[in-house]
Formats: C-alpha cells, sequence, structure tokens
C-alpha cells in the first residue's frame, strides 16, 4: 500500500513539471521508476536511457516444464542470453535483482504468445486468470496456472548505456529520443530441446575514434552482454537494410559513424516464435524490467576511461578491434594479450640478420591485420614461386614455398580451405614438394594446386568468382609469399634487377582484380620489396633498398607483412591465427558470442601439431634441396635461405616465435 501511494505521488509529482520532464525520469533510480511503471505512468515508454548505471533485463515467462530447456538454451548461447536470475515456479520476486518488485506489473508492455504467435501486448500480468481467459483461442488447451510458470530475467544492454555516456561516447538512440534498432540476423542460435532461433543484435553507431573504448567498456558488463559481436557491414550478419530493423526505431548514423552490433536479449522473444511453446510471456522489446544491480563497468572516482583501464587488473583481457577490411567495411577484435604476442612475432621476424634494410619498410600491425583477416576466412588461395636462379633448372630458391606450407597447414587445422596457385612451368614441381610434404607429416594434408593463364577474356574473375559472378567470391583471401612482383616498367625483377618475365605468369592479375571485388582480402609477404603485394610500400622500396627505382612492386596488397627472409613471415602467420584461435576474446567474436567459448583438448592438440616446427621445416628444406631447388642469395644447393644456414639462424627463429606463441 504505502508503495502504491508513493508511486501515485511520484506520477503526480513529475506531472506537475511542464518542462525538462523527460531529463527528471533520467534522475529517477530503479526502484522509483518501477513505482512509475507499475502505475501505467505514460511517459515511459522504453527504457533506454532511464536508470544509468544500473542493469536491465529482459524477461521470458514459460510453463516449468520447458525451464530446464530453456536454461540450457541460455548457457548455449551466453552473448544474446546471459541469465541474470531463474525464477522459482509461481514466484513473482526477485530477490537477487531487486527489492519490493513483482514482475506482472513492474514492466510497462508485456507481449502474450501462443503456439508461437503474437496475440496481445498487456500493461500487467497482475490478473492472470483474466489474462488467460482474454488471450484463449484453443479452448482445448489445458489452462497453466501461474504457479506452473517460471520466469528468466536476461541481461541486456540498456545496462551498459550509462556507461558508454560516462566514457564519452554519445548514445545515439538516447541521443535522438528513440527505441534502439534491434534486428533479426541469418546466424542460428545454439538450440536446446524445442528451442531453436535467430541471433537477435542491437546497433548503436560510435564514432572510429571511440571503438577501442565501446568495445572496452561493454566487454566490462557481460551481463549486459559484453562486448560487441559484429563491427561493421551489416550484411555480414545477413541483414539487408538498417534503416528497416526488425524491432525498436531507426536510429540515424552521423557522418562517419561505424555501425556497432551486440547480441540482443530479444534472442528469446525469437526462440519462442520459432519454437512455438503452448504459452508464453515475454517483456515489449525496448520495455525491460529494471533491477537495483549496478553496472559492474563504471568506473568511479573518475572520470578518465583510459586512466582507469590502465590501472585494471584484467588489463591483458582487454579487446581491441581493428578495422581489416572497407569494402566491405568489417572490424575484428583480439585481446590485449594476443596482440602483444602477435608484435612480438612481428618483431623476431623483422630481425634482419642478411641486412637488406628491411626493416625500412616495416608497417605496424600488417601482420596481426592479415591474422585476423584470415581468421574470418574460409577460403584462401595461396602462392609463392620467385625464379631468381634464371641459369638453372629449376630456377626457384628456398625461400617461399616452406612459409607457404606452414601457413596452408595451419589454415587447414582451423577448417579452412586452402588452394595453392603456381606458375605452369612450376606445377609438376610443386605437385611433387606438396605430396613429400605430406608424406613427411609436414603438411597436415594434401591441397589443390592449380594455375592462372591470362588467355580469356575476364579471366582473373573467372578465376576468383564461380561464374565470373563478383557477388560469389571461390576465395576470400589471397596470400603471396616470396612471390616475384609486377614492376611499374610490367617486367619482374629479382633483387639484381634481372628481369624473370618469361619464368613468371601474371598472377598479379588476381591481385589487382581482388580489390574490385568485395569480401576479398590480400596479403603480400616479402623481404626486399620486388615481391608480389610490396606494391603497398612501394614509394619506401623505390626510396631506400637498392635499385628500388626500378625494381619495386607495383602491385599492393591490403596487408604487406616484411620480414628478414619471407618464410619467417609465413611462420608467423601460422603462429598468429594460432595465437588467435585460443584467444577468448576473437573467438567470441568470431561465433558471435554463440556456443560454449572454449576448445577442446583435442582441437588444441591439432593446432600445436601443426605449428611449424624446426623439426618439420628442416624437413621441407630438405625436399627442396633435393629437388634441386637453390638457396636465394647464394645458389648453393644445401641447406640455407637467402644465404642463411638452416642451422643455428632459421631453426633460432623457428624456436623463438613457438616460445612466444606457447608460453
Amino acid at each position: 500500500m504505502l508503495a502504491a501511494t508513493r508511486g501515485t505521488w511520484l506520477s503526480q509529482r513529475f506531472f506537475s513539471v511542464s518542462k525538462k520532464v523527460s531529463d527528471q525520469l533520467h534522475l529517477l533510480g530503479p526502484t522509483d521508476l518501477r513505482l512509475l511503471i507499475r502505475n501505467n505512468d505514460s511517459r515511459i515508454t522504453t527504457t533506454s536511457g532511464l536508470a544509468n548505471g544500473y542493469q536491465q533485463a529482459n524477461v521470458v515467462i514459460i510453463p516449468k516444464h520447458l525451464a530446464d530447456d530453456f536454461g540450457v538454451f541460455c548457457h548455449n548461447n551466453p552473448a544474446p542470453l546471459p541469465l541474470l536470475y531463474c525464477s522459482q515456479p509461481g514466484e513473482t520476486s526477485c530477490p537477487p535483482l531487486a527489492k519490493d518488485a513483482d514482475i506482472r506489473t513492474d514492466i510497462s508492455k508485456y507481449r502474450v504468445y501462443q503456439d508461437g504467435d503474437l496475440v496481445k501486448s498487456i500493461s500487467s500480468l497482475k490478473n492472470y486468470s483474466d489474462v488467460l481467459r482474454a488471450i484463449s483461442q484453443k479452448p482445448s488447451v489445458p489452462p497453466v496456472e501461474w504457479s506452473d510458470m517460471v520466469c528468466f530475467y536476461l541481461g541486456c544492454s540498456f545496462g551498459f548505456e550509462g556507461s558508454l555516456k560516462k566514457a564519452g561516447i554519445v548514445v545515439r538512440n538516447v541521443e535522438q529520443g528513440r527505441n534502439v534498432s534491434m534486428y533479426k540476423t541469418a546466424v542460428p542460435c545454439v538450440g536446446a530441446g524445442i528451442f531453436r532461433g535467430p541471433l537477435v543484435v542491437s546497433m548503436r553507431p560510435v564514432p572510429p575514434s571511440m571503438l577501442d573504448t565501446a568495445v572496452q567498456v561493454t566487454h566490462r558488463n557481460p551481463q549486459a552482454h559484453g562486448a560487441p559481436v559484429h563491427i561493421g557491414d551489416a550484411a555480414f550478419l545477413g541483414i539487408k537494410d538498417l534503416s528497416k530493423p526488425d524491432y525498436g526505431d531507426q536510429v540515424d548514423l552521423q557522418p562517419g559513424d561505424v555501425p556497432v552490433f551486440w547480441a540482443c536479449g530479444v534472442t528469446a522473444i525469437e526462440a519462442i516464435v520459432s519454437s512455438k511453446p503452448s504459452l508464453a510471456f515475454s517483456h515489449s522489446p525496448g520495455c525491460m524490467f529494471l533491477t537495483d544491480v549496478q553496472d559492474p563497468s563504471l568506473i568511479s572516482n573518475t572520470t578518465d576511461w583510459e586512466k582507469s583501464e590502465a590501472t585494471s587488473p584484467e588489463l591483458e583481457f582487454n579487446p581491441f578491434c581493428f578495422q581489416i577490411s572497407q569494402n566491405p567495411l568489417f572490424f575484428s577484435m583480439a585481446s590485449q594479450m594476443a596482440v602483444a604476442k602477435i608484435r612480438q612475432l612481428d618483431a623476431i621476424i623483422g630481425e634482419d640478420p642478411g641486412q637488406r634494410g628491411i626493416k625500412a619498410l616495416f608497417v605496424q600491425d600488417e601482420l596481426l591485420r592479415s591474422c585476423l583477416a584470415l581468421s574470418h576466412s574460409s577460403s584462401v588461395a595461396i602462392t609463392t614461386g620467385l625464379p631468381t636462379h634464371y641459369m638453372h633448372n629449376p630456377p626457384d630458391e628456398t625461400d617461399g614455398p616452406p612459409g607457404a606450407i606452414a601457413m596452408a597447414t595451419m589454415l587447414l587445422s582451423l577448417g579452412k580451405q586452402v588452394t595453392m596457385v603456381t606458375d605452369k612451368r612450376a606445377l609438376q614441381m610443386n605437385q611433387a614438394i606438396i605430396d613429400e610434404a605430406v608424406k613427411t607429416g609436414v603438411l597436415k594434408s594434401t591441397i589443390p594446386l592449380v594455375v592462372f593463364e591470362d588467355n580469356v577474356p575476364n579471366a582473373p574473375l573467372n578465376f576468383l568468382c564461380h561464374n565470373g559472378d563478383p557477388s560469389k567470391p571461390k576465395y576470400d583471401h589471397l596470400v603471396a609469399i616470396e612471390r616475384c612482383g609486377r614492376a611499374e616498367d610490367g617486367n619482374y625483377y629479382n633483387m639484381r634487377a634481372i628481369n624473370l618475365k618469361h619464368l613468371v605468369d601474371p598472377i598479379d592479375d588476381l591481385f589487382i582484380a581482388a580489390k574490385e571485388i568485395p569480401g576479398i582480402t590480400t596479403t603480400g609477404i616479402g623481404d626486399g620489396g620486388n615481391e608480389l603485394g610490396m606494391g603497398k610500400v612501394k614509394e619506401k622500396v623505390k626510396s631506400l633498398m637498392p635499385k628500388g627505382d626500378l625494381i619495386a612492386c607495383d602491385v599492393p596488397a591490403d596487408y604487406a607483412i616484411t620480414a628478414g627472409v619471407s618464410n619467417w613471415g609465413g611462420y608467423a602467420v601460422a603462429c598468429g591465427l594460432y595465437l588467435l584461435h585460443t584467444c577468448p576474446t576473437h573467438t567470441r567474436y568470431l561465433n558471435k558470442g554463440l556456443g560454449v567459448n572454449r576448445q577442446t583438448p583435442e582441437e588444441l592438440q591439432d593446432w600445436r601439431a601443426n605449428l611449424p616446427s624446426v623439426i618439420k621445416e628442416e624437413s621441407i628444406l630438405a625436399t627442396l634441396v633435393r629437388f634441386g631447388i637453390r638457396s636465394g642469395k647464394t645458389a648453393h644447393l644445401a641447406m640455407e635461405v637467402d644465404g642463411l644456414t638452416f642451422h643455428p639462424t632459421h631453426s633460432d627463429i623457428i624456436t623463438r616465435l613457438l616460445k612466444v606463441t606457447l608460453a
């Protein structure tokens, strides 16, 4: 009675004030707001922007015989369905979340479902029997008493909006006075019992300069869905039009804003629609249950987010996001620990015992971004081959193939499709190398080996895409490692400025064509600047490398990884992929927050077994030597690459890469 009287008083008090009413609502805590909702305050149409600093909850109420299955469904899909509390059958309160709460009255609008169909929206479940009579459409179905209903309280992204605001991020939907935009995706949740359905996401626009902050703020509140599950083009989620949300309101992006998507508790409503339980209730999207639980991501005693992060005991687990594609726009994420380790790998492969001056071509985080892009790929084409020894047969060198095979075997271990692309003149030799690598256990399994010949119209497009359709690429990533690249004059040069064009097929055309095909990214790995993909650092090559004006490759890749020896770049990519797939932050993002986010012992064992190793790399080098392939710098038919003997130089690099990776 006292609570009801206080609710009426609050409502009358605020209605008497004509200016800035909504601002005054924003000042109220969850207890007072629940009282207003209980008294049907008409101004509360959405709880977005209200009770800042407190968790909000999605609510699903189902018959108790379905409760166990729905609990497993939540466990299987932790990002969209973080379970805050599960009631006892018939329980109307939720003591761990809120005092003096009544789930039948403390949400401003409820939805009622029968057999998955929305049959009614109501403002109260207080008179439960009357509600059942009003919506009864199947008299043959026995009525379900309230004492048989179980209520699930699930975290909501409204719970972190206050933290975003405190961190200096404008929450566009609140700024625009709108409910957040919510979309059904084409991503299926992990089912349990009868419960199935698509992942639903909410979208908030964020300026690029604030992406890391937004990711880190929300990461610290897993009960409110945690960090985003996608950043960039909505088409990756199967969303066709951002202006047409399935739930909520359209929220306008400001110039430069990036669409950021968080898993959404409305996933539970879609599960009800898809799974068709005989009876279910839910909140109406945007009308949440307000809890008394504070947002753990709020930082006290400071307004400087970055300063607070610097003192966090969990700093190494902080997520960072990196743009890996512009067309289509796409960002990926990894933990600070994984990022730091991949940067250590980059430093190791950047050493220059051959004194070529390769450090001058280094670009920060090219290895990291390439590994992130490859991690998201499903089909990768790898090419290598620099026939520097034009007077020998075969003319190829020992740098390139080992690094290519190291990348291929790790990609295969991670479930990617891998294809090798080679020159027609080297087809038979490279097939023999692949066969021997599989036989000796260096390569996980055999891979297709193909050639590219530019002898028909639109040959690159037809090679890269199914039926030449740019919307249907066969590959989503191309990698060139120690592959002779086309210079400005159309020729192909080794580091001595000898033209090798007669020994090289125009595989460069694939990288050029890929620039115009959305969804294909490219990597070039080199140690001199004349390699395919090094066109990204062409100006540096011209000005800083010997004979750079002539030999510099003119064809860029999205990522140009520079290494003291190109093989090392291949080893580092393999190690970087392992680090990303053992990084909980990255794998959660890969999986859109669905499924249990851990690797099985069998997976870990397989990935470790397919990392490069001193034994395996010594074996593949010995195979190359047996086939008459020579060291690049000296032309020695010996266990060396670019004039550096395998022991101790290359074996030491491999050992150090593994030490960082497996530490």
